[in-house]
């Protein structure tokens, strides 16, 4: 008896503890589950602890309310340009009705998926492959939009849609990477162009610049040296103005320079100015012996008389030698240049004035060998003598 009242409260105590377990329900945070009584929806359970009648509700399983990530595998898709490309494409998604998403549709996962499909080849069937490469933003908006609005029944809201791969086939890679290989080369050849050009330009200014300057640099060389040529000329024309020359220096000088006219290995004709035939007579009348200087004056040339006693006719001796030996290098040198000049079949010297020179007939010009005489007559000395 004592057993059997045992059993009974053992019984009895096991179905309490039953009936409070079944009847008790905790719910984590961001889940939810919807209670049938006798099949129907009764209510949905909210985070935390929930009483429900045991036996009579049915609790159906944890719903997750947080936002979920789904990632598709390649979807074959047909662009515009009738291109199969493979796109993957990533869904993020948040279930905001516990029961629309238990009541409304068997398994909204598996509907998700699918309707991202459809949608995806309506989208991307209107674009060519050039848009569907450069618009994924576009096509993120578009798939959002239009999942957003077929899952909003279920309970279902779609935050957000990325297109993680777009894959053309094998020929259109090559292709595309052909021609932004080219793209490259083309952009670094107009890089390498503009360098060149830049360079060139740059080298031009600096030529410019340089010689602008090296211009610079001799015109102010040039009249520098013209100063100093002028400076020069004028100092020399004041000294010998200055010291004032007599005739017989004069004559010496163009007796130097006659040597220097027929030195030339070509020259077969020189003239010989009326000052040099004036200057060789002052030189003849200067040096002779005649008493009278180049300008006329008595006493140039020789040794002056001296009074008796004092010494000074060795000092006339030593004068007259002096003037001997002038006289001798004079005519020394207007007899070379007579010889040079019958060397060279010219007119003598003869009309200077030069004592001890012998005329030499003048040779007729190539123009007139043989020929009939000039219409205006015999030609007549003047004062420039042509030797």
């Amino acid at each position: 008896m004592v057993i059997a009242e045992i059993v009974i409260a053992v019984v009895i105590v096991l179905a309490v503890v039953l009936t409070v377990v079944r009847s008790i329900r905790i719910v984590p945070q961001a889940r939810a589950r919807n209670v049938e009584r006798f099949g129907r929806y009764r209510k949905t359970l909210e985070p935390g602890m929930n009483f429900i009648i045991p036996f009579v509700d049915r609790v159906k399983p944890l719903i997750d309310l947080r936002e979920q990530v789904v990632s598709f595998m390649g979807q074959p898709v047909i662009t515009e340009d009738n291109l199969v490309v493979q796109i993957d494409t990533v869904l993020f998604f948040q279930v905001t009705d516990p029961r629309a998403a238990d009541y409304e549709i068997v398994n909204y996962i598996q509907a998700i998926e699918q309707i991202t499909a459809t949608m995806l080849r309506s989208v991307i069937g209107s674009m060519d492959l050039e848009q569907t490469l450069t618009s994924r933003d576009k096509i993120n908006t578009l798939l959002r939009g239009v999942l957003d609005d077929a899952s909003g029944k279920w309970g279902i809201r779609v935050t957000r849609v990325e297109i993680k791969a777009i894959d053309p086939p094998k020929s259109v890679k090559d292709a595309m990477e052909k021609q932004m290989r080219a793209e490259r080369e083309k952009r670094a050849a107009i890089l390498n162009a503009e360098g060149q050009r830049q360079s060139q330009i740059l080298t031009a200014e600096g030529d410019k610049q340089s010689k602008i300057l090296r211009a610079e640099g001799d015109k102010q060389a040039a009249i520098l040296r013209a100063e100093g040529e002028a400076q020069a000329i004028s100092q020399v024309f004041e000294s010998i103005h200055r010291n004032d020359p007599d005739p017989k220096l004069l004559a010496y000088q163009y007796l130097q320079t006659l040597p220097q006219l027929a030195a030339g290995a070509g020259n077969t004709f020189w003239v010989i100015p009326s000052e040099v035939t004036s200057a060789l007579k002052a030189v003849t009348s200067a040096f002779g012996g005649s008493g009278e200087g180049g300008d006329g004056k008595p006493g140039d040339g020789k040794a002056e008389a001296v009074a008796p006693g004092t010494g000074a006719p060795a000092a006339v001796e030593a004068g007259e030698a002096q003037a001997a030996a002038a006289v001798q290098a004079a005519e020394a040198e207007a007899a070379a240049v007579v010889a040079e000049a019958d060397r060279l079949d010219t007119t003598p010297l003869a009309a200077a004035g030069i004592p001890g020179v012998g005329a030499v007939p003048v040779q007729p010009s190539p123009a007139s060998n043989g020929g009939p005489a000039s219409n205006n007559g015999p030609a007549t000395p003047s004062d420039d003598d042509a030797v």
